[in-house]
């Protein structure tokens, strides 16, 4: 193939500059953007009271191995309650797929708030959308230079802010940052800072549309949940176009009437639609896979029909069926399957919060040697035993096995132990027993941990197995 074949296989990137708008859904945009920095932002400096642990709303501590989310102390061995969350957003997520397309990344994901964020900066810098495009083609001089300087010192001012915010949450968020500005925060603190300041800023600020239409794969596979009953953002072609196509605004095309007369539709044709377009695409076009569904072409062609006193909805949330004069339904077995899976996942999320006890035990078989032939016939087998104390007190317990009728238990001096809070102990056990004729193999009991103070808590029992040759 020759290099001139080979250069028309791929399209050059057009800059896109995005217009400002105004309307119901650029405000619901703010809002939630607002929100989601706020959240971002300020949630760890939050102060949150704790008796035992640190006294910071949100905290992951990797080195105690726990995380810290308001009154919730996450555990390692809790993991089913992190990936029952996992399961309940990938189903959310899909749900509302199902329904209203790809809301998710027109509203929520981080990609699209960071690059609205990283637009309002360029256009607060270097004004609406003809004088960026006019900064661009010029040649480069003293305004460009210190319009584009500034465009990006400030986006990596805001990529920095986002990676050391991310920092905070690892570690008490007033220490960590003076000892990251005085040089004594660990390495990690700063290397997951430059990786997160390198990527927000070229991810947001260089790359921007590119992370939806190639990189993101919701964008791929998204169609696999739509069906004709879905909300996407869609331009209503029928009347848009009528029978002789869409015309600007020009002598004898002024009034609905006129333009109905000759057959033309009530789009103008002024490409508001696609200039406020962040991926830059034409929605008169159809469904297209860069569309994130954000809803600011709606904004812009409301705007256009508010000024000419026409009706709105040109440009809308529509279901294939709704544009083809049928009725939208929502109610059907797909919507329903993934409204019961996330009912299900809520209900053991539920469970399991619910059911977590203060204390928990899990009990090993050390099977180097599987067991011991004592010099008084009896056979002993030795336990690993681990007890975490998931209270913000310290509890102190009494050990014991029940379920092996005759058999003797050493725990060594640790027949009653004190755990400290948030903390485990481990603990060997060696239960020996005299067996008698016809004593099966293998027998099932458990350890008990009897809580002696605080006494009103419940003990906890592990199941174990002694075998016997």
């Amino acid at each position: 193939m020759s290099q001139q074949q080979e250069e028309h296989l791929y399209a050059a990137r057009v800059p896109i500059f995005p217009r400002s708008v105004k309307g119901r859904f650029r405000s619901v945009k703010y809002a939630i953007l607002v929100l989601a920095y706020g959240v971002y932002f300020m949630l760890p400096w939050l102060r949150w009271h704790r008796d035992n642990g640190p006294d910071q709303a949100v905290i992951f501590d990797l080195k105690a191995r726990l995380f810290y989310v308001f009154d919730m102390i996450i555990h390692p061995q809790d993991i089913f309650l992190l990936a029952a969350f996992l399961t309940l957003a990938a189903l959310l997520l899909f749900f509302v797929t199902s329904v209203a397309g790809r809301v998710f990344c027109g509203y929520f994901c981080f990609q699209t708030l960071w690059t609205d964020v990283f637009i309002m900066i360029e256009r607060l810098v270097q004004g609406e959308r003809p004088a960026r495009i006019r900064l661009s083609k010029q040649p480069w001089g003293m305004e460009k230079a210190v319009k584009l300087g500034l465009t990006h010192l400030l986006w990596l001012l805001v990529a920095f802010w986002t990676g050391l915010t991310f920092v905070l949450y690892w570690g008490d968020a007033p220490t960590l940052f003076v000892e990251f500005f005085t040089g004594k925060a660990p390495f990690p603190a700063y290397a997951t800072a430059l990786f997160l300041t390198a990527t927000t800023y070229v991810m947001a600020g260089l790359a921007r549309e590119q992370v939806c239409i190639y990189m993101c794969p919701y964008s791929r596979f998204q169609s696999a949940m739509f069906d004709k009953d879905t909300l996407v953002v869609s331009y209503d072609a029928k009347r848009g176009e009528g029978t002789a196509g869409r015309h600007k605004i020009a002598k004898g095309f002024k009034t609905r009437e006129e333009r109905h007369e000759k057959g033309v539709g009530d789009c103008i044709d002024c490409g508001y639609c696609v200039q406020v377009c962040p991926t830059g695409i034409d929605i008169r076009n159809g469904l297209q896979v860069p569309c994130i569904q954000c809803a600011l072409c709606i904004d812009a062609c409301d705007t256009i029909m508010d000024s000419l006193g026409w009706e709105r909805g040109l440009i809308g949330y529509y279901s294939e069926n709704q544009l083809e004069g049928k009725k939208t339904r929502f109610f059907k077995w797909k919507t329903l399957g993934y409204g019961l899976a996330l009912a299900a996942v809520v209900g053991f999320m539920t469970w399991l919060v619910a059911s977590e006890q203060p204390l928990d035990m899990h009990v090993r078989k050390l099977r180097q040697p599987l067991y011991v032939e004592l010099s008084d016939g009896s056979i002993q087998n030795s336990y690993d035993i681990k007890i975490n104390n998931k209270t913000s007190e310290p509890v102190r317990v009494r050990m014991e096995i029940s379920g092996l009728p005759g058999a003797r238990a050493d725990f060594g001096r640790f027949r009653e132990v004190e755990i400290r809070p948030q903390h485990y102990v481990r603990l060997l056990g060696k239960v020996s027993l005299k067996p008698a004729p016809g004593t099966p193999k293998r027998q099932n009991f458990s350890f008990r941990a009897v809580p002696i103070e605080p006494a009103d808590l419940p003990p906890v029992e592990a199941p174990a197995r002694f075998f016997i040759p």
